[in-house]
């Protein structure tokens, strides 16, 4: 178990919990049509670039597509998910599209209210393929913000550390924000 009293002292392996479910980040071009669509999760090529000792990291796919296409039977199978896997992890975070992860925070933050470990939402405003995407930074960010945050639901993107309730996306500024 990690040590939230004194999170700057981390020596315990920490047990990951990293959701998939499709949105920009993970987002592949198609050379044949020239489409951008979710088609396989990017996450281990991802993760195989970052140093991650003392990382116990499990990684399912709930559901694939981009988060304008989720339905709220999609929400409820992230949902389900998150609650299934809370007591077999430290903390959990989720890659989801960025144009409605104010929806799904907003849901686990109703149906999950004596959470016992963080959960983090991360997406990405281009793709993780993209030479200028922001994918590693948030993933990075989330991953460390696992590491010290409270229990509860929040979205970490953009050197931004955001609790439900009250996250919406900043479409101006291509950011979250609260409200």
């Amino acid at each position: 178990m990690i040590n939230r009293i004194a999170p700057w002292i981390i020596i315990a392996t920490m047990r990951l919990t990293i959701l998939t479910t499709g949105g920009t980040i993970e987002k592949t071009y198609n050379e044949r049509d020239g489409s951008l669509r979710n088609y396989h999760t990017i996450l281990p090529t991802m993760l195989s670039t970052l140093r991650l000792p003392d990382l116990d990291v499990t990684y399912k796919q709930i559901v694939f597509k981009d988060s304008l296409e989720m339905t709220e039977d999609d929400r409820r199978r992230i949902l389900e998910e998150t609650r299934r896997m809370i007591p077999h992890s430290d903390a959990i975070v989720i890659l989801h599209g960025t144009d409605t992860m104010a929806n799904t925070g907003e849901l686990l933050y109703r149906e999950l209210p004596d959470l016992t470990i963080p959960v983090i939402l991360t997406g990405a405003m281009r793709p993780y393929e993209f030479r200028d995407s922001d994918a590693v930074q948030n993933v990075t960010e989330a991953l460390f913000a696992a590491r010290l945050v409270s229990p509860g639901v929040y979205v970490v993107m953009h050197n931004r550390v955001l609790r439900f309730p009250g996250v919406v996306k900043d479409y101006d500024n291509l950011t979250f924000k609260r409200v």
